[in-house]
């Protein structure tokens, strides 16, 4: 339905989200997702809902406008809020290498889930933020492979520390007094730290299902790609390292000047677009930007690229790395 557009709604939705492209998971998840839940974080919970089941395109229209709105207001609450959490986690987070805990005084609780991925991202260990209103704080967490954060939230419930909680291995959500923070980090700290001693350090980790040239990385291997899809828990995207490319041009984009955009050519003079989302916020940014045309190998997915009646490929790119044979 989505992909034919057969939905008043999410069409309007795409309309005003820019996407001329026909939609799949990737749109779901990254697209129209965020703006239909953006309603209920920031705004009204009803207008996704409305959205969905309509069946007026001058309604659509209208919902569609609002909800992009909530979702620029969305993404603008949670970069102060994000920023608010490094801050305070800068001073400390080297004295925590179990988990990250982020408390904050009026903080938006709609965004806190958010901000708890990018933290347990940025510093690659569980990370939990607490939005912190009068008394009581509404929390969100997420963890990483191997520490079961929602097993520790559970047992910080069942040990009196929680006014409610629950969760998952990959996340948790909890509600905690104000009062009891403290004795909640050392608990979840300690409880993390016999799971570390039975795994060791947390080290970042990315898993490569195959190697790829830049002239590889084509619109037929796109095509047998899109045929495994929809992809998530159970069924990994495919993530390939483009080996011995030459970056030959590369620049910030997007509005909060976050994200790397670049254009790689390979040994034969094939070239492949790509981007970095976020990469600004870590090492592999500057990294991209100061190749200096080195050959490098560079991890990501595959998306494909069409636009204005092309049909081509880019590569989102999860790491880099300077080749071996550039010494």
């Amino acid at each position: 339905v989505m992909g034919k557009r057969a939905n008043i709604g999410i069409s309007a939705l795409a309309d005003v989200a820019g996407v001329n492209e026909a939609m799949d998971a990737y749109h779901a998840g990254y697209i129209i997702g965020p703006r239909v839940n953006a309603g209920g974080r920031v705004g009204r919970a009803d207008l996704g809902t409305r959205l969905l089941a309509t069946e007026s395109a001058v309604e659509a229209a209208d919902l569609a406008k609002e909800l992009h709105a909530f979702n620029a207001e969305r993404r603008a609450i949670e970069a102060e809020v994000l920023e608010d959490a490094i801050a305070l986690m800068e001073t400390s987070v080297d004295d925590s290498p179990e988990l990250v805990l982020a408390v904050g005084d009026g903080w938006h609780p709609g965004v806190i889930g958010i901000v708890a991925s990018r933290l347990k991202d940025r510093y690659n260990r569980p990370a939990c933020v607490v939005a912190l209103d009068g008394m009581l704080g509404k929390a969100s967490g997420r963890s990483v492979r191997g520490v079961d954060l929602g097993s520790a939230i559970i047992a910080a419930r069942q040990a009196g520390l929680l006014v409610a909680g629950g969760g998952h291995a990959m996340a948790a959500g909890f509600t905690v007094e104000r009062e009891k923070i403290d004795d909640l980090r050392s608990f979840l700290r300690e409880r993390i730290a016999r799971q570390l001693d039975d795994m060791g350090p947390l080290v970042p980790s990315l898993s490569l299902d195959g190697a790829l040239s830049v002239r590889g990385a084509n619109t037929d291997l796109m095509r047998h790609l899109e045929r495994l899809a929809p992809y998530g828990t159970g069924n990994s995207e495919p993530r390939f390292a483009v080996t011995d490319a030459r970056i030959v041009k590369a620049d910030v984009v997007g509005g909060e000047g976050k994200h790397v955009r670049c254009i790689l050519t390979g040994s034969d003079g094939s070239r492949l677009k790509s981007i970095a989302f976020r990469a600004m916020d870590g090492d592999l940014g500057p990294a991209l930007l100061q190749s200096g045309g080195r050959p490098m190998h560079l991890a990501g997915t595959l998306r494909p690229d069409r636009w204005n009646g092309n049909d081509g490929v880019q590569l989102l790119i999860d790491d880099a790395a300077v080749s071996g044979g550039a010494g």
